[in-house]
């Protein structure tokens, strides 16, 4: 099991008199209020080098030793569940994640994840990830479909997972946004825990890293963009939130304001959408045995690829 994660934690004048829960939430947003409280209660939360009440006022210059224990692991079950694997090998194995499906489990998702299928369609995979996320290089957000590489054992894991931190990795996906977008255009903001709503990710967090998004091609739709987008980095929800920040959020997307009540009739077709449009249709990487530029592809699945086919005949009526 891994070690505990702590941190220090000083008091600035613009949370003098804060409840000591609110100061910890605020300071560190991952963290929900009620998980905070827990800790606070159990003794992980010291104010001044003392256990106190979560209710206990903080003033300017005080300190919080915070220490959050690991999550006790359990070990995930091998499932049948459905997963298209579009290449398999020795070292690696690459699927095409379907829309709803977590790649790992976590709090509130300990079955019918991608790891749980992996477990079962695949003999053998890397324990790098350990326990719960066995031979997991990268994640794909629960409502983005798409490719995936996964490792079957160590040598291979360590190497994709350099491949991916020194952005070595072509990362292209298929969005529908809202608006006009044009190819070319470039997204540097960095990203982190919205400070207000804790369940999105914003370019206004007080903790953010660096993110970047191109628009690589554009395919206008009657009022909306099908757009192929590479990112260098992979946030969680970078594509999403980027789109978001620039007025085209992705169509279906009701977290970051993609969801419309009432749609004109050519965007008809939309109101079937139950998850963001978006898709991670090819991953290239240099394949860790050989040194082979290796590629794959996964086309727009069912739920999705009916959507662009409506809007192509409704434009190309309207180009008649």
């Amino acid at each position: 099991m891994p070690p505990a994660e702590t941190e220090r934690l000083e008091v600035t004048g613009d949370h003098h008199g804060a409840r000591l829960d609110h100061f910890v939430t605020a300071v560190v947003p991952e963290l929900s209020r009620a998980r905070i409280q827990r800790l606070i209660r159990d003794g992980h939360v010291l104010l001044n080098r003392r256990t106190v009440r979560a209710s206990h006022a903080v003033h300017a210059g005080d300190v919080v030793d915070l220490e959050v224990p690991p999550a006790a692991p359990s070990t995930p079950a091998p499932e049948a569940l459905p997963l298209a694997v579009l290449h398999d090998d020795p070292d690696l194995v690459v699927v095409d994640k379907p829309a709803g499906m977590v790649v790992h489990p976590a709090a509130g998702h300990d079955r019918g994840t991608l790891v749980n299928a992996l477990l079962h369609h695949v003999a053998g995979l890397s324990g790098i990830g350990g326990e719960q996320r066995p031979g997991i290089v990268h994640r794909l957000d629960r409502g983005t479909s798409g490719v995936m590489v996964v490792a079957k054992h160590d040598a291979a894991h360590a190497e994709l997972s350099r491949q991916f931190a020194d952005r070595e990795v072509d990362k292209q996906y298929l969005g529908l946004a809202w608006g006009l977008l044009n190819a070319g255009r470039r997204i540097d903001a960095p990203l982190g825990r919205d400070p207000v709503d804790r369940k999105k990710i914003s370019t206004r967090a007080r903790r953010a890293r660096t993110a970047v998004t191109r628009i690589t091609g554009a395919e206008r739709l009657r009022g909306l963009t099908l757009a192929t987008i590479a990112i260098a980095t992979g946030r969680t929800h970078q594509i999403r939130v980027h789109l978001a920040s620039i007025g085209h959020p992705i169509a279906g997307d009701a977290l970051y304001g993609g969801v419309r009540r009432h749609l004109a009739a050519d965007h008809r077709a939309l109101a079937s959408l139950e998850r963001p449009f978006l898709h991670a249709w090819r991953l290239a990487f240099t394949h860790p045995r050989d040194g082979r530029r290796v590629e794959f592809e996964a086309p727009l699945p069912a739920d999705l690829q009916p959507v662009v086919d409506d809007l192509r005949r409704r434009a190309a009526r309207r180009n008649d």
